[in-house]
């Protein structure tokens, strides 16, 4: 008997649809959540992928996201927009606000979206992605739950603290990174635990501050930054621009009102957004020939350039859908019940 079950990309995002709208998640919502964990799904990003979809339904059943809230928008700034996503996850609340958050950025060159009263479970780059689809330079950053330990600390006080950029290439998939400030995403640390496999050295430490390669030891320790003291500062930055600036959590404070129900962090998210049109002008083609010349200096050398795997995923699932372990796959067909 095989151990996993392979799925169409429609067949995933429905899987994932009926388990959160039959669990009492609106159309509109379990529309976007489904998507979104199918896209992660796709292009190979599984902590980010199916799965999520166990965390999404807990957090309902414990009452710590709104599975029908419609978001309501403050026009700030003439390059500020902030939407309240009224306590449902971020996608709805994206979603809304992309068409006036774009049309700001092209008015202005440069303009800020602010996300508040969220929950966020989501990879960052789904929202990248949007932005550079439309030639736009962008950045998204969002704290999480208090999991991370600051650098020379040994208690959980940062979140895993993403950071996403986004550059729009001619004519093939744009420059898009997003990467967690912690050694590890959450998600990953996670799956190593469900599939009863060691962590890499450097990942995490336990109760007691010692390092430790077991996945169930340090989600009950502290996660720790990449980087040391240089990961620690940028997610210190993190819990600063995408906290008190735009009025919403810090990690340490999304944890203490998730009140120990596991569910996703609550919070708030920061998107800046930049219009080369009009930084450059008629200089635009001129400039981002140049920064062709450094993606094609990388490739040269052999380097990778980052997003290369999950756009090269992107393509295999398309043609040939994804694969699930099979205890997952029940777990979300028993939700499905």
């Amino acid at each position: 008997m095989t151990n996993t079950v392979n799925l169409t990309l429609p067949e995933a995002y429905q899987l994932a649809y009926r388990a959160l709208h039959s669990n009492g998640f609106s159309a509109r919502h379990a529309d976007a959540v489904a998507k979104n964990v199918t896209a992660g799904e796709r292009d190979g990003c599984h902590s980010h992928g199916l799965y999520r979809v166990l965390g999404c339904v807990r957090s309902l059943h414990a009452g710590k996201v709104m599975a029908d809230a419609e978001p309501t928008f403050t026009d700030s700034a003439p390059a500020i927009l902030r939407v309240d996503a009224q306590g449902a996850f971020s996608l709805v609340a994206y979603q809304a606000a992309l068409p006036t958050f774009i049309a700001k950025v092209h008015h202005c060159g440069i303009a800020a979206l602010a996300i508040n009263h969220c929950v966020h479970f989501s990879a960052l780059w789904a929202d990248i992605e949007p932005l550079t689809e439309q030639g736009l330079v962008a950045l998204a950053c969002t704290p999480s739950h208090a999991w991370v330990t600051p650098a020379g600390g040994s208690q959980p006080l940062f979140g895993t603290n993403p950071i996403a950029f986004g550059w729009p290439r001619q004519g093939q998939a744009p420059f898009v990174f997003d990467m967690a400030t912690s050694a590890a995403a959450r998600g990953e640390i996670e799956l190593h635990r469900r599939a009863n496999k060691p962590l890499p050295e450097g990942w995490g430490i336990d109760r007691q501050g010692k390092p430790s390669t077991d996945a169930a030891s340090v989600l009950q320790g502290a996660m720790l930054t990449f980087g040391g003291h240089k990961g620690s500062a940028l997610a210190a930055m993190v819990e600063l621009i995408a906290g008190p600036l735009i009025g919403d959590m810090t990690s340490k404070e999304s944890l203490a009102y998730d009140q120990s129900t596991g569910s996703s962090p609550y919070g708030g998210e920061l998107i800046i957004a930049m219009d080369p049109e009009r930084f450059l002008g008629a200089d635009k083609e001129e400039h981002f020939a140049r920064a062709e010349g450094l993606f094609n200096d990388m490739a040269e050398q052999g380097a990778r350039i980052p997003g290369g795997r999950r756009f090269k995923a992107r393509q295999h699932s398309e043609q040939f859908g994804v694969t699930l372990p099979l205890t997952l796959y029940k777990e979300i067909v028993a939700l499905c019940q």
